[in-house]
């Protein structure tokens, strides 16, 4: 059976316009949670989210397009244009009729389809703009991100919350093993921190309310936990043929050697009692990863750790459960308390950061974890990250409607 290698990576965030910064900052402690500036929180229960800070959409396209696009696609191009570039190939020779891309977004376009709806209202249908449905809709990252690369191949996207940048990465690997491409490329953006976006989260009561202490507002797996806040970014990876890559000098950051979905069908925002769904998404990554390579030992996990109530315990539980008990869990960590959720990218983000922490031998914190939580009992790598060989890792995402995906990486 064929192997799929990551050969390129790119992130902006909360934390950096690109993937070296945000990783530094991640490594470092730091947190890019602050008071919402993309519009006036004044009057909102909830005024904290992780925003992009100083980006510029025309470093990757026309101003005249930017008008066209929404800012989750301005970002996942961003990304994308950063990861392709880190892969060292060239649009000019590659095999675009076998290079797709594999896109990701838990929402799409909200601030569009908000600021579009006013303007319907209030000024009549004549007024919404020609390219509101283009500019909204989820697949059109995937399809501006081929149009800029002229990449020819599928072109897939995953909707599917809070999985959907795991989802993504899984369905490129898919591709390649089933021969339908020789490389992918899986791009995963979210820019949901508008007025509709955080009162929907808010009114679901699923969102931090610490708006007087922002930067510890998300604190996955400790006791004084209150909810998830609200981030947004990009990130993308480039995946190809490991034979491909390898005859051609690519600098491989890892492969993927194992992957897993499952549904809870339990309840639409509350995940399966005891994780039971989790546990048999990464069973079922664990179980394809032992019949490529044979048995092996995890290193690490990047959570889906959302600083929620029950998703931090049940994931707990499904990670006991999953390693034979609490003593034979690998180190965990969950990179939301720097970065914030986000959302539909969370899984691209933290697929990115898990193999740059496998370069490094670096395991990244769970910062502002001060209080343990007598049902969160592992060993969640706590506020400073910490040196370690990292031979094999595993990243989990976990969505509404019960949607579960989990990736394992593997170093090469």
């Amino acid at each position: 059976m064929k192997r799929v290698v990551v050969t390129g990576i790119g992130i902006i965030s909360s934390l950096g316009l690109d993937a070296k910064s945000s990783f530094e900052a991640i490594l470092n402690g730091k947190c890019g949670i602050e008071r919402i500036s993309l519009f006036d929180p004044e009057n909102f229960p909830v005024q904290i989210a992780g925003e992009v800070k100083g980006f510029d959409p025309t470093v990757v396209m026309d101003a005249k397009e930017v008008k066209k696009s929404d800012r989750f696609i301005q970002l996942g191009l961003k990304s994308a244009v950063e990861a392709f570039a880190d892969s060292g190939l060239d649009k000019n020779t590659i095999n675009a009729e076998r290079f797709g891309v594999s896109a990701a977004s838990g929402i799409g376009g909200l601030p569009t389809i908000e600021k579009n709806s006013v303007i319907l209202t209030e000024q009549g249908h004549r007024r919404v703009s020609p390219f509101f449905i283009p500019s909204a809709l989820a697949n059109l990252l995937g399809g501006i991100v081929s149009i800029e690369l002229g990449l020819k191949g599928p072109n897939l996207c995953a909707v599917t919350a809070c999985a959907a940048g795991t989802h993504a990465i899984n369905e490129g690997v898919k591709s390649i093993l089933l021969g339908q491409a020789d490389a992918m490329l899986v791009v995963g953006a979210e820019a949901a921190i508008c007025p509709i976006g955080i009162a929907g989260f808010a009114a679901m009561k699923a969102l931090s309310t610490r708006n007087d202490d922002p930067q510890a507002a998300s604190r996955p797996f400790d006791t004084d936990r209150d909810g998830f806040v609200m981030g947004e970014g990009a990130a993308t990876l480039i995946l190809e043929e490991y034979e491909a890559a390898k005859a051609r000098g690519a600098h491989i950051y890892g492969e993927i050697i194992g992957f897993g979905e499952s549904g809870d069908a339990n309840h639409i925002t509350t995940p399966a009692p005891e994780g039971e769904g989790a546990y048999r998404a990464m069973k079922a990554a664990v179980e394809f990863a032992k019949s490529r390579i044979g048995d092996f030992k995890i290193d690490y996990v990047n959570a889906h750790g959302t600083s929620t109530k029950y998703n931090d315990w049940y994931e707990t539980m499904a990670l006991k459960k999953l390693f034979g008990g609490k003593d034979n869990c690998p180190p965990v960590s969950s990179t939301k308390g720097a970065t914030g959720h986000c959302l539909g990218a969370a899984g691209s983000i933290e697929a990115a950061i898990t193999l740059l922490a496998m370069r490094d031998s670096v395991m990244p914190a769970t910062i502002n974890y001060t209080t343990p939580d007598a049902d969160c009992d592992l060993d969640y790598i706590p506020n400073n990250a910490r040196e370690g060989k990292i031979e094999i890792a595993m990243s989990n995402s976990f969505g509404f409607g019960g949607t579960n995906g989990v990736v394992i990486f593997k170093k090469v």
